[in-house]
């Protein structure tokens, strides 16, 4: 069985004239990611994976998560469907993988996997499903959602 943490990034901030993506987070976004991290860290997430963006990144930094973080490009703007895709490619060695990515990207990507997850998911949320399979059987309702956590 495989665990996958999703989370979107935490509070960030509304900067006049800065390119969506360099968007840094707000000072309680940085509080929002350091405590998302101290409630999966007991997890013993193998890996993260993380969008480009500078709230993404710096929310993947604040959780703490002694593993790699590696920055996937496909992962900003993504819809469910390219996140599947991304996700079926994770080596079957990592047992729980944390995403931290964009709505409506990763909250989408909650509902598909689990069919679960209709209460909205603002920054700074985190999903933890429980996969039957490996990574690359994962498919649409394959999950069991089994903590949803919303700031």
């Amino acid at each position: 069985m495989k665990t996958l943490i999703v989370v979107r990034h935490a509070t960030a901030a509304q900067v006049p004239g800065l390119a969506d993506r360099e968007r840094p987070l707000t000072e309680h976004g940085r509080r929002e990611a350091r405590e998302t991290g101290d409630l999966i860290r007991p997890l013993k997430p193998g890996l993260v994976l993380c969008s480009p963006s500078v709230r993404t990144r710096e929310t993947a930094e604040l959780l703490g998560i002694d593993a790699p973080i590696e920055v996937e490009r496909d992962i900003y703007e993504a819809y469910a469907d390219e996140l599947l895709d991304l996700l079926r490619r994770t080596g079957s060695e990592i047992e729980t993988l944390v995403l931290v990515g964009h709505n409506p990207g990763v909250h989408e990507l909650v509902l598909t996997i689990t069919g679960d997850g209709n209460a909205g998911f603002p920054p700074g949320a985190y999903a933890v499903i429980e996969l039957p399979g490996d990574w690359d059987d994962l498919d649409p309702g394959t999950g069991n959602l089994v903590r949803a956590h919303r700031p």
